[in-house]
């Protein structure tokens, strides 16, 4: 995990002084040919698939990429629009098709996109994630803790200060285990058990969305809600890490990649590095993701979850503001 730290950090590095310095040149960072520049609110695990894909096909060296948390990059999608600095980006499909239906803003795919689900024209996705309760086995050892079968069961005493979640207004992870529990218990319901689990948590209450897994993997609790995925592979690489499937179901989101429409500035090289992660770095992608998203993907029964779920309203950013609100009302 340092490595992958130091490596994003190192991206941003150079990514902020490549803008600066494009900046100063004749014309637009973005004019053909130029370096791509990637905006992303991806996982370490998923930039570092698609930095694979592209420096072993031809594009190293070719593009910059920088990160973002979910919240703050699909607000300058919105803000911005055609403006935004980027060329291409990968992002929470929610936000892609709401600033598309905001502002217009990306170009239809010109390669063929072989996806299970429909897709709109302008994204192919590239990654789905689910959400889980994460245990620390020896943590729930140590307090004698009984295992969690439900997400309502977090709001029970016995494990105050010993569970940790994210908090909505800053990641789209917690936005799973906010669905699961609007669908089970509707919205009133949902208000009560997650003021209880927010009481549990107490300071563990996370901005990061791999904040929970970290505090379950360091011990600090011993139960967090994170990506199944994650949990799957800390299991099986010996950590003392265990998953529960919530009773009230496992709910996902997509994250998808899409081209910038910026006229004749379009950097069209953008377009055929956008095919080139689809098309190269999908394998690597179901190492870390293994949600099956194209035709002839498969899913490792280990991984397939207990109870998928999906939410009966469409994923918009005004519906994501609304579930932030009630959110909040709870703490």
């Amino acid at each position: 995990m340092k490595k992958l730290f130091m490596k994003r950090t190192l991206a941003l590095v150079l990514a902020a002084a490549g803008c600066v310095f494009m900046t100063g040149c004749a014309g637009s960072a973005s004019s053909a040919g130029d370096t791509v520049v990637i905006y992303s609110n991806a996982d370490d695990e998923a930039i570092e698939s698609m930095k694979h894909a592209l420096d072993n096909n031809g594009y190293k060296d070719q593009y910059l990429i920088q990160t973002f948390g979910t919240s703050e990059l699909g607000g300058k999608l919105l803000a911005e629009g055609k403006n935004l600095e980027a060329d291409m980006i990968t992002m929470s499909t929610f936000y892609v098709e709401s600033a598309q239906d905001q502002n217009q803003m990306f170009k239809d795919l010109d390669f063929e996109v072989k996806t299970l689900d429909p897709s709109p024209s302008y994204c192919a996705p590239i990654t789905a994630q689910e959400g889980t309760m994460i245990l620390n086995t020896e943590v729930m050892k140590e307090y004698n803790l009984p295992t969690p079968q439900s997400l309502k069961d977090l709001t029970r005493p016995e494990y105050k200060d010993l569970i940790s979640v994210t908090d909505i207004s800053s990641s789209s992870t917690a936005w799973l285990l906010i669905q699961a529990l609007i669908s089970e218990y509707g919205e009133d319901g949902a208000k009560e058990v997650l003021t209880g689990i927010y009481e549990n948590a107490g300071p563990n209450i996370e901005e990061s969305g791999s904040g929970p897994l970290k505090k379950v993997r360091a011990g600090e609790v011993a139960i967090g809600f994170g990506l199944r995925q994650q949990a799957v592979t800390d299991k099986k690489d010996g950590l003392p890490v265990d998953y529960v499937d919530p009773s009230e179901g496992n709910f996902s989101l997509t994250e998808s990649v899409a081209v910038l429409d910026k006229g004749d500035k379009t950097n069209e090289k953008a377009m055929k590095m956008a095919q080139c992660i689809i098309e190269n770095g999908r394998e690597e992608l179901l190492s870390y993701y293994p949600i099956p998203l194209y035709e002839g993907e498969t899913e490792p029964a280990e991984q397939v979850s207990g109870n998928p779920k999906t939410f009966s309203e469409k994923l918009t950013v005004d519906l994501l503001k609304k579930h932030q609100e009630l959110s909040e009302s709870c703490k």
